[in-house]
């Protein structure tokens, strides 16, 4: 498939699998069919939704992640990345926190997560980390905010 091929109407496959990391250790970066039906999954349900209601661009810095990739840069041995299920995201101009709060409020998701957010800084600090089963009865709607080695249970402002 044609990195430039559209899974949904604005989200390409090549923002869902792009890595700065993988290009510059060879790693190659290509989802099987199996992860390709799951990123469609992830933009339907995640991706367009919160670009449509804030209608602005979505930026993805992380979606898929092949298990070489997701070992080069010691992510968790369990991430969803590597499934395809899960999308780390932002969009300039509007506050993480702000975006994960719409997200646990309207959307159906597995895991959301706070990661690294700064409250009272900069309101585009961190990022939104979002999964979302291909099973949805299975997905747990459990909310997080990590900030470092620091965990909680729910958005914490």
């Amino acid at each position: 498939m044609d990195i430039h091929t559209k899974l949904t109407p604005h989200f390409t496959l090549n923002e869902l699998i792009r890595s700065t990391r993988a290009s510059e250790l060879g790693i190659d970066n290509t989802p099987s069919q199996s992860v390709l039906s799951s990123l469609i999954l992830l933009c339907t349900n995640i991706l367009e939704p919160v670009r449509e209601h804030f209608n602005r661009p979505v930026r993805v810095n992380s979606g898929y992640r092949s298990p070489a990739l997701n070992a080069a840069i010691h992510g968790s041995k369990m991430s969803q990345h590597m499934s395809g299920q899960a999308v780390d995201f932002e969009i300039d101009g509007i506050a993480n926190y702000d975006l994960a709060v719409w997200v646990s409020e309207n959307l159906s998701f597995d895991q959301l997560i706070l990661e690294n957010y700064i409250s009272g800084g900069d309101p585009n600090s961190g990022w939104v980390h979002c999964s979302l089963l291909n099973d949805f009865d299975k997905n747990r709607m459990q909310t997080l905010t990590i900030n470092g080695k620091n965990k909680q249970i729910g958005l914490i402002k």
